[in-house]
């Protein structure tokens, strides 16, 4: 998809940033709650994600995206800019602010640009000891207890990738338990009205079979290109069913309700990248929010921040707006419900 991609600059923005969070007396941070909602902002555009959140009233964010700067390196960056390193320098005081307000981020690794030129980590490098690495420094260098792994494009069907990632996965996981830390890992992955297509479930199959836990699972219920008007929320409900029995089929072991904990759903506000006929409306938002309070899944999301905005009516695909009418916001507003149960 092509919104889950590097796209327009925006103008920069910025805040006053408080000081840096204090972790817990553990020294590490707390895992995310049951029920989370964590819209995805969009780290190219030179603005504060701390100022974004307070704006909105989002106490987390997905912050997309991170990658290597050429096919067949291990070195990894946001946005894939050699000057944006995973350090301090790089979000941490926003990120610090965010944690200080009780939330925290999700950093994200690949999209469709990614995913489509050889630079997602574990497309590019060869070493899953390397990739282990560079999932680890996310958590020690800034407490952030979930990594999201958007997999999509030609990284869906790059079986090499996906076993080097599991594998990763798994080895980070060990380190964790050794370690005393929480750290969960989310796949986001493109879906079908009816659930996952075979090679996004292959990539859960292939993490059950390393011995990868996969904490949950993300469906784009957008783009989905079938030439057909979409209801989208009934539409996502539909495709989370599916997942939901997928997943029992991969788990059989789990209750409904571990399963369903497992299931996140990512809309796009408004008019997405194919046109007017998949259009997420405010009132589908409204519906989905209730829905996934009722089926108890775990995380609510949306592409991406930056477009929860009627600034362009009648535009789709847009970085920017959602291209439906809107207040500023309403998007995060309703979906922000969800995170209270």
């Amino acid at each position: 998809m092509t919104a889950l991609s590097a796209g327009l600059v925006g103008l920069g923005g910025g805040s006053a940033l408080a000081a840096p969070h204090a972790l817990p007396a553990s020294g590490f941070a707390k895992p995310l709650p049951a029920h989370v909602a964590a819209p995805y902002f969009e780290a190219w555009t030179g603005e504060s994600p701390a100022a974004l959140a307070a704006a909105s009233g989002n106490k987390y964010l997905t912050l997309a995206f991170l990658q290597t700067a050429t096919a067949g390196s291990c070195d990894t960056y946001w946005n894939g800019e050699t000057d944006q390193p995973i350090s301090r320098k790089t979000f941490g005081e926003d990120i610090a602010t965010i944690q200080a307000r009780g939330g925290n981020v999700i950093p994200s690794f690949g999209g469709w640009t990614a995913d489509t030129t050889g630079t997602e980590l574990a497309d590019s490098c060869t070493s899953v000891d390397a990739i282990a690495d560079v999932y680890k420094s996310l958590v020690t260098t800034y407490g952030i207890t979930r990594i999201d792994l958007d997999v999509e494009g030609d990284s869906i069907d790059n079986a090499a990738g996906i076993d080097r990632r599991n594998k990763a996965i798994a080895k980070v996981q060990r380190w964790a338990e050794r370690t005393g830390r929480s750290v969960q890992f989310s796949y986001t992955l493109p879906t079908s009205t009816k659930g996952l297509e075979a090679n996004g479930l292959a990539v859960l199959q292939n993490a059950r079979d390393n011995g990868a836990r996969v904490d949950v699972v993300n469906l784009m219920t957008f783009d989905y290109y079938d030439g057909a008007t979409h209801d989208m929320a009934a539409d996502t409900e539909t495709a989370a069913e599916g997942l939901y029995g997928q997943l029992a089929a991969l788990y059989p072991k789990k209750s409904p309700k571990k399963l369903w904990n497992m299931i996140g759903v990512i809309e796009m506000p408004g008019i997405d990248d194919y046109g007017p006929e998949e259009t997420f409306t405010t009132q589908n938002a409204v519906t989905v929010e209730k829905w996934a309070e009722a089926k108890g899944v775990n995380t609510l999301s949306f592409w991406a921040l930056q477009r929860d905005n009627g600034g362009c009516v009648g535009t789709g695909g847009s970085d920017s707006c959602s291209g439906v009418a809107q207040d500023t916001w309403y998007f995060s507003h309703v979906f922000e419900r969800f995170a209270r149960h």
